[in-house]
């Protein structure tokens, strides 16, 4: 037990006509000005337009049944029948997690988090009342009745002709292990593309970057890895880019790759792959700026810490102007988007083929310094908040005309076979002061939060602007 000092004499501030009071009440009276002034700084931030936090809140969502977050409870069943082989060497002598179940190919729980194809979201087929609905997570069918096949994609919008285009890896091959401890993979087909004038009918445009069959020296040879492809368009050259994941079956080659076309529906030339920067580089992406200054955000040190740098103007290459952000957070799959003039990124943690919790960060300047925000889910209960909605983030796409509002693209792996992963897109909102005070600085950030709402069904609302 601590002793106190009898013979220390008590700290005392001399105050109005003499009087006296503690320090402790001069440093909380002190806190609580800097606190009113930051409210005050929260209300007039941006341009120093009074109200606009309460605009923003008032502000109509994104959806028509956002009201009321949904809530889902899951109980989990005793197991019946036998269980897969690696499903019995994961499962420790204890209570079956959710995220355990997810995982188990076997799980009589699957169907809550793959659904078959009796629930798909079939465009040419909705009823009226069921067109332009999104459900995350239930099979997604193009125009030809097919599954989409875009995983860890990413979209690029083109005013002319008005049309969305959304790349992703083909994966419908068959799921396999390249060596006893490898993990769940598929062949190297190449990247699909879609098209799409509303977000929900998509149109197969074909495999715009194809996979080598037989040149083992390729980096696109099947059995290397080929992952999250993402396109955008260089108004000097009149082209459009794609940089993606390269890599070999044990991920110990980690560079990023370069393609080319002419045309949003390609074919892509491929051109050569790299470590840019010198450094290792897995999960990616890249942002174009309002500037038209393009940029590379990679997962690097064994995926300890993220890098940034910008592009050559032709977005070709990297330039030497490169900075190192959220180092030794873990953290992969980037997903980043601009709003009011705040950068604001979307991670995971590096868990595998296993979800985990989503995390928001924001910086002024697109180099950083970075902020953690905490984790934007909203709605579920806590284990599907907290495993991003048993998903993993890779795009965001703004919503022209509805400013603030985007939406989060994710996905939920099946690793059991990669090529039935679905699609969580869930609607994603930008306004009102974060809850969740900086790791490392006192008070709150002065950025507005981001929330991912959780919905089983929602819809863009109606006359929504593509323009």
């Amino acid at each position: 037990m601590r002793m106190r000092n009898k013979y220390r004499k008590p700290t005392t501030f001399r105050c109005n006509a003499g009087s006296r009071c503690s320090l402790s009440a001069v440093v909380w009276g002190l806190v609580g000005c800097v606190l009113m002034l930051h409210l005050y700084y929260l209300i007039h931030h941006h341009d120093g337009v009074g109200g606009e936090i309460q605009m923003r809140l008032n502000h109509p969502l994104l959806t028509r049944d956002l009201q009321e977050v949904e809530e889902e409870g899951f109980q989990i069943p005793p197991p019946k029948g036998k269980r897969s082989p690696r499903a019995a060497k994961r499962r420790p002598k204890r209570p079956t997690t959710l995220i355990e179940e997810f995982l188990d190919e076997s799980s009589p729980l699957r169907y809550l988090f793959f659904p078959d194809q009796r629930t798909a979201i079939n465009p040419l087929k909705e009823a009226e009342n069921d067109s332009l609905c999104f459900y995350p997570g239930r099979m997604w069918l193009d125009t030809n009745g097919k599954p989409i096949q875009a995983h860890g994609g990413g979209i690029l919008y083109v005013k002319r002709p008005g049309m969305y285009y959304w790349y992703g890896e083909n994966k419908d091959g068959p799921t396999y292990h390249a060596h006893k401890k490898g993990a769940a993979r598929v062949d190297i087909i190449g990247v699909s593309c879609y098209s799409s004038k509303d977000l929900w009918t998509w149109k197969n445009e074909g495999v715009v970057l194809m996979g080598e069959e037989t040149n083992e020296t390729h980096d696109l040879y099947k059995l290397n890895v080929l992952e999250r492809p993402k396109v955008i368009y260089n108004d000097k050259t009149g082209k459009y880019v794609m940089w993606m994941h390269i890599d070999d079956a044990n991920y110990t080659k980690a560079s990023v790759g370069i393609a080319i076309s002419g045309s949003p529906t390609g074919p892509f030339e491929y051109l050569y792959s790299k470590r840019p920067h010198g450094f290792d580089s897995r999960d990616m992406t890249i942002f174009k700026d309002d500037d038209g200054v393009a940029y590379l955000i990679y997962s690097s040190e064994d995926n300890s810490e993220l890098h940034i740098g910008p592009l050559t103007e032709d977005y070709l290459d990297v330039t030497p102007v490169m900075r190192r952000i959220l180092i030794g957070r873990h953290r992969e799959a980037p997903a980043i988007f601009k709003h009011q003039g705040t950068y604001y990124m979307i991670t995971s943690g590096c868990t595998g083929w296993a979800p985990n919790e989503a995390l928001t960060h924001a910086a002024d300047y697109i180099m950083g310094p970075w902020e953690t925000l905490g984790n934007p889910c909203i709605g579920g209960n806590k284990i599907v908040r907290h495993t991003t909605f048993f998903a993993q983030s890779t795009f965001v796409v703004p919503l022209p005309g509805l400013p603030g509002s985007f939406i989060f693209m994710a996905d939920r792996w099946n690793p059991a076979e990669l090529g039935d992963s679905r699609y969580v897109w869930l609607p994603l909102t930008v306004g009102g002061a974060a809850d969740q005070p900086l790791e490392y600085n006192f008070g709150f950030p002065l950025w507005s939060r981001v929330s991912i709402y959780w919905h089983q069904r929602w819809k863009l609302p109606d006359g929504w602007s593509r323009k």
